[in-house]
């Protein structure tokens, strides 16, 4: 009998085990390991303050996450320093050609509103600065139209990270099994467990994590998740020579991104097919398109070698808000999924807030905007 039964061994899934055996919870996490899985292709880039595309509720919420990084990632790397790729690295948000520089500007408008509002990050820390300063620091870079550099926005590495959380909570007590839930066991109003290889593990609560593959479980207790696969292709290149880990994340207005690493290293992407279904390959319009792109903002990446392409399935939302805390109707069942691509932004915090509900606390923080019953149909 253990007291929580997460399924899925993503980041999300390894952030609620994380915080159920720190308080104590005997936990068993089941991942099937998926190809395809979004943690294994993410990018990783912290940077709430110059997000514009998501709502009030998911910035204050993604702002809280993103500050429980500095504490949480000493722990997770204590053995092994480094392991997660954390880093404070900014992030230069530029109009690379002249079809960018409107929406830029209401973007900045935004962002600096909000900073105004807020009286955060400091002027010195979320500025505008000139083309020539961009490239300065993102030596690659177009010469571009306009810039705004954020000093305080991380990055992180999404394996790594849910390694590292593995790691610790196995330390912890957890138990992990690789293996696949073939349904939940549903006492009357109540999951009581789940039947994994036609053997039953009973469980105080059960916490489904499982991503873009989450919605499958609903058909057995008659509810329709809408959370649908959305594929990601991301290129890893290398620049023999370069001192890139002090390199800025890279953010344009044709919705892709770049971010650097050590060892000459530097992630490009990623597409957002959204109806790709599960279909965790490489595709030649999807490559091709980060390839474009990457080149458009930065042609000085256009001798970089190319080390692997990865691809993985977001778990996307219909309103682009994750779904967190219990089912309705069904006591004892809990979610954590639907992140759609900031998984990584949202993790810390919606494991925290799962795992305190999923052993009967009250959220530590307001969670009503991702409640589980706004999306769910009969």
């Amino acid at each position: 009998m253990h007291d929580v039964i997460v399924i899925g061994g993503g980041v999300l899934g390894h952030a609620v085990a994380y915080y159920l055996t720190r308080a104590g919870a005997k936990t068993l996490l089941l991942d099937r390991n998926d190809t395809g899985k979004a943690t294994a292709a993410g990018a990783g880039i912290l940077s709430p303050e110059t997000n514009t595309r998501d709502p009030e509720a998911w910035f204050e919420f993604a702002h809280q996450s993103v500050a429980l990084y500095p504490d949480l990632v000493p722990v997770l790397e204590e053995d092994a320093p480094g392991c997660t790729g954390y880093a404070q690295c900014g992030l230069l948000l530029v109009a690379a050609t002249e079809d960018e520089v409107e929406p830029f500007e209401r973007a900045a408008e935004r962002i600096f509103e909000r900073q105004r509002r807020r009286s955060e990050p400091s002027p010195s820390d979320l500025r505008a600065v000139s083309p020539a300063e961009a490239r300065r620091l993102f030596p690659p870079l177009a010469a571009v139209q306009r810039a705004i550099h954020h000093t305080g926005a991380a990055r992180v590495d999404g394996r790594g990270l849910a390694q590292a959380l593995q790691s610790v909570s196995q330390r912890q007590g957890l138990r992990v099994r690789q293996a696949s839930v073939e349904r939940l066991v549903v006492e009357g109003d109540r999951v009581t467990g789940v039947v994994v290889g036609g053997e039953t593990h009973s469980a105080g609560a059960v916490v489904i994590a499982g991503g873009a593959w989450s919605p499958a479980f609903g058909a057995q207790i008659g509810l329709d998740l809408p959370v649908a696969p959305q594929r990601g292709q991301i290129a890893h290149l290398r620049l023999r020579g370069q001192a890139t880990e002090g390199w800025p994340v890279v953010n344009a207005f044709h919705g892709h991104y770049m971010v650097a690493w050590p060892d000459g290293r530097v992630v490009t992407g990623a597409t957002r097919e959204t109806g790709s279904g599960f279909a965790p390959y490489l595709t030649a319009r999807g490559v091709g398109e980060v390839m474009r792109e990457a080149l458009r903002v930065a042609p000085g990446l256009a001798e970089a070698e190319v080390l692997e392409v990865r691809v993985g399935l977001r778990p996307l939302s219909a309103d682009g808000l994750p779904f967190l805390g219990p089912v309705p109707g069904v006591a004892g069942l809990f979610l954590a999924t639907g992140h759609g691509p900031t998984g990584l932004t949202l993790g810390p915090l919606s494991g925290k807030v799962v795992a305190e509900m999923a052993l009967g606390q009250p959220a530590s923080v307001d969670v009503s905007a991702f409640s589980v019953g706004r999306g769910l149909r009969k």
